[in-house]
């Protein structure tokens, strides 16, 4: 067989023919007959298809209502790395306490309880502070809000009843 010659060999496929009617599906298995939209379907785009779509309380009712907002991943770590910072502060505010009852003639085992006391009632009501802030409608609820604040409060009125002894 001379490579330059046309091969005489007849290729088993075949090209489908255009289809001129605009139903042609695009893919097709071999062996599948061409199909007809089905007439279920609609014919246009709803005018609302092309229209950002807003998460309202209200619903459809209630069009002045604020939007819901979802807590994303973003606010989360900006809270996050803030509760953080706010820690670091509060453990040298909770040295410089320590310090002051030690010369105020405080014993230093007391003087150190009352300092750790302090620093997490101010780490709790931080804690608190952040979440609201984060996402009020979300964690601004007395289920979790209400025990931070409370364990907040009750460990700082104790570190100062045992920074007086």
């Amino acid at each position: 067989m001379n490579p330059r010659e046309p091969s005489t060999m007849q290729n088993d496929q075949t090209k489908p023919a255009p289809d001129t009617a605009g139903t042609d599906p695009g893919f097709k298995l071999p062996g599948q007959t061409a199909t007809t939209p089905q007439d279920s379907l609609p014919k246009t785009t709803p005018d609302t298809a092309t229209q950002p779509v807003e998460i309202a309380p209200g619903g459809a009712t209630n069009t002045s209502a604020a939007p819901l907002r979802d807590t994303a991943g973003r606010d989360m770590a900006i809270g996050a790395v803030a509760f953080v910072v706010l820690l670091v502060i509060y453990f040298f505010v909770r040295n410089a306490y320590v310090h002051h009852l030690v010369v105020k003639r405080v014993a230093p085992s007391s003087a150190g309880s009352a300092g750790w006391l302090l620093f997490v009632g101010m780490g709790f009501l931080s804690a608190a502070v952040v979440l609201a802030v984060v996402n009020a409608s979300k964690y601004l609820t007395p289920a979790i809000t209400g025990p931070l604040v409370v364990v907040g409060v009750v460990t700082l009125v104790a570190a100062f009843f045992v920074g007086r002894r």
